[in-house]
């Protein structure tokens, strides 16, 4: 049975570091796939406008854009790979634009669940990835894939990658992740013990939180080396099947909260409508015709 992996290109430039990866993959793959190709910055994806209008009745966004032609490549496919080129030490902002539109997840859940996924973090400079390679691994565990293994490789030409960098022996491995099985942790690396997220923001008293996941917990050094605990809090977003549910129904309850609550809300926001003067586009001043 042929199977479909979906390439996510977040660069915005052709025949690219990061589409030279997704198909430098694909060549690796062993079983029968087909390789279908989507470039979210050439996508008219526009910001989300936070109306929630996507967790009820039909579970769709109203906006008229490319959005909910890229989120059925993804429920569609049986597999797919990201790859986001650094800007400023963060991904292209594509990558969470599309992202920022997740709401609309929750109503794909089962199709999306536990799919296979592996995505790469691309630098010009060594170590400048910043938190690209988090952002990635955000993307898949939000899109609710299955996040079987992540890198960051290096390279600023088009190409360059496979040139002085490892991308060929980092698409090979996660070619193999991607069909097989979720790549071993490494545990001379400390991981998040509940998402395997190897970001961490430190905290005073020992204390730690995982950037993956946002769990809690502390951190210890002894003989056996550094150690990571972590416990999941009041809304872990994807950890299990269950998880996902519950946050979801927690959304979709804030909307009957707000309106219980809406002349006591709305009494404190009146207070800073004459505050500040804002910045508009000239666009946004002229009057409708």
């Amino acid at each position: 049975m042929v199977k479909d992996l979906l390439g996510i290109v977040c660069s915005p430039r052709k025949f690219g570091n990061s589409e030279l990866f997704i198909k430098e993959l694909y060549r690796h793959l062993s079983g029968d796939w087909n390789l279908r190709l989507m470039r979210l910055p050439e996508l008219d994806i526009r910001p989300c406008k936070a109306c929630y209008a996507c967790l009820f009745g039909e579970m769709r966004c109203r906006q008229d854009d490319d959005f909910s032609m890229a989120l059925q490549a993804l429920v569609e496919c049986d597999a797919y790979v990201v790859a986001a080129p650094t800007y400023l030490l963060g991904p292209n902002a594509s990558l969470k634009r599309f992202l920022d539109r997740g709401l609309a997840f929750y109503a794909h859940l089962d199709r999306l669940w536990g799919k296979p996924a592996v995505g790469v973090a691309i630098a010009g400079v060594e170590g400048m990835e910043g938190y690209t390679k988090l952002a990635v691994e955000s993307f898949i565990r939000l899109t609710f894939g299955e996040l079987r293994g992540t890198d960051a490789v290096y390279g600023a030409l088009p190409g360059e990658i496979f040139l002085v960098g490892d991308g060929t022996v980092v698409a090979q491995r996660l070619a193999k992740a991607l069909e097989e099985k979720r790549e071993e942790v490494d545990p001379a690396i400390p991981h998040c013990p509940l998402c395997g997220g190897d970001t961490f923001r430190f905290l005073s008293g020992g204390r730690l939180k995982c950037m993956l996941c946002s769990s809690s917990g502390h951190y210890e050094c002894s003989e056996r080396g550094f150690e990571v605990h972590t416990l999941p809090g009041e809304h872990p977003l994807f950890l299990s099947y269950q998880d996902v549910e519950r946050h979801a129904r927690w959304l979709q309850g804030m909307k009957e909260k707000f309106l219980e609550r809406r002349k006591e809300l709305k009494a404190i926001t009146q207070r800073y409508i004459q505050t500040g003067i804002w910045i508009r586009s000239k666009q946004k001043d002229e009057p409708e015709s």
